[in-house]
C-alpha cells in the first residue's frame, strides 16, 4: 500500500502545538498520564484482529510473533507503568551532611517536555510504543515518527491514535527522509532512535545542533559462542528460534556463530532437525515463518548469499515474488568473508569454527561492540572468561533474543551499538529530568555565619568539620611511600569541637582473577 506522507506544511504547526500543551501543564497530573497508558492499552487490546493483519501485511508476521515481540510486550509495558507510576515519580530523599541535616532535601522526577519518538520498520508496533509508554508515563508530549517501510502498520496507528489518546499531547508524523529532516530542524528536549547505525549518525548530528540528548538503539553483528561441551540438540533448537524469529530481521539476532572445532556437523544436522519441527518440509508454506520486508532487502540479502566463500549446508533457497528466503546456514565462513562484514538481518547464519573459543573472542574484540553477546556452555569458567573478556549491549547466556522481552533488563546498545537503554522503568527514567533540589530552612542563620566572609582560619576549620567525611586509607601506593589518594587532615579544631576519632578504612589490595582457559 501506499502511506500517505504528513504534509510538510502542517509539521511546524504539529510541533508547536505539543509544545504548548506542554507548556500549558496538560500532561503534568499522574491520572492523566494514567488515562492516557490506559488509551495505549485498550489501543492494542480493542483492535487486535486489525494490527495482526496489517503487520502481517507488512511483514507475513505470525501471530504468536507478534503477541511475544510486539503487542504483547507493549500491553505489559502499559500495565507496569500505571501500577508503578506514583512510586517511579515520587520525590527520592537523600542523605545529607550536618550542615543540611534539617533542610527538605530530595530529588524530583520531572518531564523532559517534548520528545520524539523515531521507530523501525521490523518491529513496527513494539519499536514505536514501548519508548512511547515511557515518555507518556513521565508526563511529556510525544511526536511518534513510524517507520515508512512498514506502511500497513503506520497507516492503521495513524487511524487508531487519534480514538485512545489525547491529540493536544500526541501525535503521529508520517513520511521518510523529508519529513524527517524538516522534523529534526525542530528543537526536542529528547530524541529516541531505533535503527541503522548510519541513520543513528544522521539523527546524533542533527540532534547535536540543538543541544538535544538522545538515545539510539541500533544494532550490530551480535556473536554466539558455542562450547564443544553444550547439549548440542538444545542449543541448536534455541539458536534456530532466535535466529530464524520475524525472518531473522531483529537486531539482537545471532548474526554468526563461533563454534568449537569438533561438534560443527552435529551443530548442523540438529539444526535442520529444528527448523524441520518449526516449519515442517517447506518453510515457505508454514504459516509460522516470516518474509523479508521488500525487494530491496531481499536483493541485499541474495547478494550475500551468491557471494559468500563458505559452504551453504542448510536453506539456501529463494523466491524474490513471494521476498521468501529459507532459513539457511552457512558453513566454514571466514573472518574475511561478505557474511561477515555488515550485519546481516535475515535469515543466514554463517558458522565460523575456531579451535579454542578464545580466538573467537579476540574477533570479537577487534569489531565494534555489539548490542548482544550470546553463549552456549556447560563451562563455568569459559562462560565467565567470555563475559569478562567482551564488551556488549547485553547478554544471554543459554538462550537467544528472551531478553528482550524482559522488562525489568536495561535493554540498549553500547558504543556503535548504541547509547542509551529502556524498558520498565528505565523507559520512564530516560524520559525524565533528575531535578535536584534543596529547600532550606530560614531558622538557625548562626550556623550559617561560618561560610559568611569575612573568613578566618577558625572558620575555615569550623566549615572541614561540617562539610566532608574524614579518613584516613592505609596503603603505600605512591612515589616514595606515599599514598596518593591519602586526604590532607585538616588543622586541629578547639578541643570542644573535636569529634569522636573514627576508625580508619582500608582497601582491599586489588587481585588478578585467574585466567580461565578457554
Amino acid at each position: 500500500m501506499t502511506l500517505t506522507y504528513t504534509p510538510l506544511a502542517d509539521i511546524p504547526k504539529i510541533v508547536q502545538s505539543l509544545r504548548g500543551a506542554f507548556n500549558a501543564g496538560i500532561t503534568k497530573s499522574l491520572e492523566y498520564r494514567k488515562q492516557q497508558l490506559r488509551g495505549m492499552y485498550n489501543m492494542l487490546a480493542e483492535n487486535d484482529a486489525a494490527i495482526r493483519d496489517a503487520v502481517f501485511r507488512d511483514l507475513h508476521k505470525p501471530p504468536a510473533e507478534l503477541m511475544i515481540g510486539e503487542s504483547g510486550m507493549v500491553k505489559q509495558e502499559c500495565i507496569d507503568a500505571i501500577k508503578n507510576l506514583e512510586k517511579w515519580a515520587a520525590n527520592r530523599s537523600v542523605k545529607t551532611g550536618l550542615v543540611n541535616k534539617f533542610d527538605n532535601v530530595h530529588i524530583r522526577k520531572d518531564p523532559l517536555g517534548m520528545v520524539l519518538i523515531i521507530g523501525a520498520w521490523n518491529y513496527p508496533l513494539n519499536l514505536l510504543l514501548a519508548p512511547a509508554v515511557g515518555a507518556i508515563a513521565a508526563g511529556n508530549t510525544v511526536v511518534l515518527k513510524p517507520s515508512e517501510v512498514a506502511p500497513n502498520t503506520a497507516e492503521l496507528l495513524t487511524k487508531l491514535l487519534p480514538a485512545y489518546l489525547d491529540q493536544r499531547a500526541y501525535r503521529i508524523v508520517n513520511g521518510a527522509a523529508d519529513e524527517t529532516t524538516l522534523l529534526l530542524e525542530h528543537k526536542f528536549d529528547h530524541i529516541f532512535y531505533t535503527g541503522s547505525g548510519s541513520v543513528g549518525r544522521i539523527i546524533m548530528g542533527a540532534a547535536a545542533k540543538q543541544l538535544t540528548p538522545v538515545t539510539l538503539e541500533l544494532g550490530g553483528k551480535s556473536p554466539a559462542f558455542v562450547s564443544r561441551d553444550v547439549d548440542v540438540a538444545i542449543t541448536a533448537r534455541r539458536l534456530a528460534f532466535g535466529k530464524f524469529f520475524n525472518c531473522g530481521q531483529t537486531c539482537i539476532a545471532p548474526d554468526y556463530l563461533i563454534v568449537e572445532r569438533g561438534i560443527e556437523d552435529k551443530l548442523v544436522e540438529a539444526f535442520k532437525a529444528s527448523i524441520q519441527e518449526f516449519y515442517g518440509s517447506s518453510a515457505q508454506s508454514s504459516q509460522s515463518y516470516g518474509r523479508i520486508v521488500n525487494k530491496n532487502h531481499f536483493n541485499r540479502l541474495k547478494t550475500l548469499l551468491d557471494q559468500t566463500k563458505g559452504q551453504v549446508v542448510v536453506g539456501g533457497e529463494h523466491q524474490e515474488d513471494d521476498l521468501y528466503i529459507a532459513p539457511t546456514l552457512v558453513l566454514n565462513v571466514t573472518k574475511e568473508d561478505k557474511l561477515m562484514e555488515g550485519e546481516i538481518f535475515g535469515p543466514i547464519l554463517p558458522i565460523m569454527v575456531v579451535d579454542k573459543l578464545v580466538e573467537g573472542v579476540k574477533y570479537v574484540n577487534q569489531n565494534d561492540q555489539p548490542l548482544a553477546l550470546y553463549v552456549f556452555s556447560k563451562n563455568k569458567r569459559a562462560i565467565d572468561y567470555i563475559l569478562d573478556h567482551t564488551r556488549s549491549g547485553g547478554v544471554v547466556v543459554n538462550d537467544a533474543l528472551i531478553h528482550f522481552i524482559v522488562s525489568n533488563l536495561p535493554f540498549g546498545g553500547t558504543g556503535p551499538s548504541g547509547i542509551g537503554n529502556y524498558h520498565g522503568k528505565r523507559s520512564f527514567d530516560v524520559f525524565s529530568h533528575e531535578r535536584s533540589t534543596l529547600i532550606k530552612s530560614m531558622g538557625m542563620e548562626k550556623m550559617n555565619y561560618v561560610r559568611y566572609p569575612p573568613y578566618t582560619e577558625k572558620k575555615t576549620r569550623w566549615l572541614d568539620w561540617f562539610l566532608f567525611d574524614k579518613a584516613s586509607f592505609s596503603g603505600n601506593n605512591g612515589p616514595n611511600g606515599s599514598n596518593p589518594n591519602a586526604r590532607v587532615s585538616s588543622p586541629a579544631l578547639p578541643e570542644s569541637s573535636k569529634k569522636p576519632q573514627e576508625a580508619k578504612a582500608s582497601l582491599p589490595k586489588p587481585t588478578e582473577a585467574p585466567v580461565a582457559a578457554v
